[in-house]
């Protein structure tokens, strides 16, 4: 790694019409120049958003915790707009390799009005998603065509999660029991479906419900999921809508089933051995790749908030003294207002920054499942015709696993794009491998990061509007996009569940090869990247720190159980992914090379200015990093027993020391960045009005 000092480059000139981000730049980051279906879904979800749903918002459709005619009339409006189909991975012209993109999109547009039309939209993904890839002939046949034509035949939710004190804490937890009700001699089971759901969304509208059971009967084995329709035979209670303080443009309560179903409504269908019911797949393996997408878009939704949140605090700050006796147009009071204080400006820099790094990491996530998807087809027809069964499969694994560990290790610091291996038989399953290992830091981390500091810095625009920021005519809705942020930081699982699938995908050896190379890949854009350079400090430092804790904490198992270091790391990684993701995102911006004239005049001044948003946010991330590393390594340390001495690492740290002042060296003009930043933002140009309206 290099060790000079990142040099401090002079303030630069910055385009004095420099504009909001545009479309043209949102294709080029999000990696759809070249797709123009998901360009037309994007403006489409975007018409949507900034019509229908804020003028509902506007009115005060979220002042009901009830489903009203108003509300369900944006469930046909999402239909006639081609989203529904989109969402669900059914537009015929979105590609098999855009399915999950364009989920990210579409949740990106309407989060960035309200993100609570966006759960209705996740919820009957979540419903239907297993039906897609796993249901039976016959189970895709009735329920898939009707939702994915939109024509409202079929309106799904997902019911997973129970009654406290099991609530969102364990999804293996288990209280909806399945048990056989009537099993005539030659024909097929009669099941009793018992279930009580807590907080499940869609359930004002849904006509059927992917509902998570375990054998209450010894005839029946293990858990599954079964399908529920409201015409079936029995309680199918959709619950009082929960009071809920967020997301009211969604349905949500806690209904109560009692039904009896045919067999065939188990998903994936199931075997009968010995007079036992086999379902074909656990609920847990259906649920586990599609509750890992859906993190992904939980997390775009949080940082739209963000990014939508900069042109209301550029309005207010500007206008906040307009109307007074004393301020007359033309003098500095009138055009900037609260502009003219240098805070006000650094502290829209580090929301900005955020929020562009957590949608840089979401739609990332987003691209990698959008691959994985692909060669995970491609990998089980390999599979098939080797005629590999289930021990053959673990064998090939690990040497498969090897094979990839091997591979990165070659690429040094190319960049993660293309996995296969000149003269490999086995691309596809190396490819698959090197994916997952990628998607199990992604998903979580998306989920973690861009929730959790998201709603963080949601609070801090809030701030920035002062009292305003809590009023319900507030422009941009930012009030209601502070508390929807609470919320999303629990969808998908609690922050703990996530932290700790991180610490499990850290010990894998596989993570540590990815690492490398990840370093190694920021590492060479240092010289020619703002950013890059500090963020390649903070990532070796950490990788020392977690190497070190689990040398010093004991062995794998051990140090796993010891949540209050591998959390802390957990949070450590989460802000270096998503700084490294940024750095990637500026980089492809520096690199394109547009036909169109107006795409060129676009991409000159934002450059410059992504350019420094990124080395503002990576010497943040490293900032941060470096931080909890410190605390880990040191905190753990005893005094000598003289007490004068100071803190004493256990081990010697002689190397952290070195690490930790390159990460601080690496800091440099980071400060004078944000300055730059700041200037731009003090003259950017932001249209006449906000494009939607607002309450009041």
């Amino acid at each position: 790694m290099d060790d000079r000092p990142a040099s401090v480059a002079p303030p630069r000139m910055i385009h004095s019409e420099l504009t909001l981000l545009t479309d043209h730049l949102h294709h080029v980051l999000w990696r759809v120049c070249d797709r123009p279906a998901l360009q037309t879904l994007l403006e489409r979800a975007r018409q949507v958003a900034r019509g229908p749903v804020a003028r509902l918002v506007s009115i005060g459709g979220r002042q009901s915790h009830e489903w009203t005619a108003e509300k369900n009339a944006l469930l046909d409006t999402f239909d006639r707009a081609g989203i529904t189909a989109a969402f669900m991975g059914q537009a015929a012209e979105i590609g098999d390799d855009s399915r999950n993109l364009a989920r990210a999109v579409i949740a990106h547009e309407l989060a960035w009005v309200d993100a609570g039309a966006a759960t209705s939209l996740l919820a009957g993904f979540l419903a239907v998603s297993p039906i897609l890839t796993h249901g039976t002939t016959e189970q895709r046949q009735r329920y898939l065509p009707g939702t994915l034509a939109g024509k409202a035949q079929w309106r799904g939710a997902f019911c997973l999660t129970e009654p406290l004190p099991n609530a969102g804490a364990d999804a293996s937890i288990l209280d909806g029991k399945v048990r056989i009700a009537e099993w005539k001699p030659g024909q097929e089971p009669i099941l009793r479906v018992q279930k009580n759901g807590r907080y499940i969304t869609n359930m004002g509208f849904a006509n059927f419900v992917t509902a998570a059971v375990e054998s209450g009967d010894d005839r029946i084995r293990g858990s599954c999921l079964i399908v529920l329709e409201e015409s079936d035979t029995g309680l199918f209670d959709r619950g009082v809508p929960t009071r809920k303080l967020a997301h009211q443009l969604s349905s949500t309560s806690d209904p109560k089933f009692d039904l009896q179903v045919p067999a065939s409504r188990i998903l994936g269908g199931y075997t009968v051995e010995d007079g036992v019911v086999i379902p074909n797949f656990s609920h847990g393996e259906l649920i586990e790749p599609m509750i890992k997408r859906s993190r992904v878009i939980v997390g775009v939704l949080t940082s739209a908030k963000l990014l939508s949140a900069v042109e209301p605090l550029i309005r207010y700050h500007r206008e906040r003294f307009r109307g007074a006796d004393h301020t007359a147009p033309g003098t500095p009071r009138y055009e900037m207002g609260l502009q003219q204080h240098r805070d006000v400006l650094h502290r829209v820099v580090d929301i900005w920054a955020c929020g562009a790094a957590g949608a840089a990491l979401g739609l990332a996530a987003a691209r990698v499942f959008d691959r994985l998807d692909s060669v995970e087809s491609r990998a089980k027809a390999l599979l098939e015709k080797r005629r590999i069964g289930s021990r053959g499969k673990l064998r090939a694994s690990k040497e498969i696993t090897q094979h990839a560990i091997e591979l990165l290790e070659r690429k040094g610091n190319r960049a993660s794009q293309d996995w296969t291996d000149p003269g490999s038989n086995d691309d596809a399953l190396l490819e698959l491998v090197l994916l997952q290992a990628e998607a199990n830091v992604l998903a979580p981390a998306v989920k973690l990061w861009n929730t959790g500091v998201g709603a963080t810095m949601m609070r801090e625009a809030v701030s920035l509007m002062g009292g305003y920021g809590v009023t319900e005519d507030c422009r941009g809705f930012l009030g209601y996009k502070w508390i929807d942020a609470q919320l999303e930081a629990t969808y998908e699982g609690p922050e703990a569940v996530q932290r700790r699938s991180l610490s499990a995908t850290m010990s894998q050896d596989i993570f540590a090869a990815l690492w490398k190379h990840w370093i190694d890949e920021i590492n060479a854009l240092g010289p020619t990247r703002p950013g890059a350079s500090v963020l390649a400090a903070g990532m070796v430092l950490w990788s020392w720190t977690y190497n070190f804790q689990r040398t010093e904490r004991g062995a794998d198992g051990m140090f796993r159980q010891r949540q209050e270091i591998s959390f802390p790391l957990a949070d450590g990684l989460c802000w270096l992914v998503a700084a490294r993701q940024f750095v990637l995102d500026v980089n492809e911006m520096s690199q394109w090379n547009p036909s169109a004239s107006e795409a060129k005049d676009d991409v000159g001044p934002s450059l410059q200015f992504y350019e420094d948003l990124c080395q503002v946010q990576s010497a943040r991330a490293a900032g941060e990093a470096a931080r909890i590393c410190t605390e880990l390594v040191f905190g753990y340390g005893v005094r000598d027993e003289k007490g004068n001495g100071g803190p004493v690492a256990p081990g010697d740290v002689s190397g952290f020391h070195q690490l930790r002042a390159k990460v601080d060296t690496h800091l440099a003009g980071s400060q004078l960045a944000k300055s730059r930043a700041a200037e731009v933002v003090a003259r950017i140009a932001i249209p006449e009005a906000l494009d939607y309206p607002r309450r009041g």
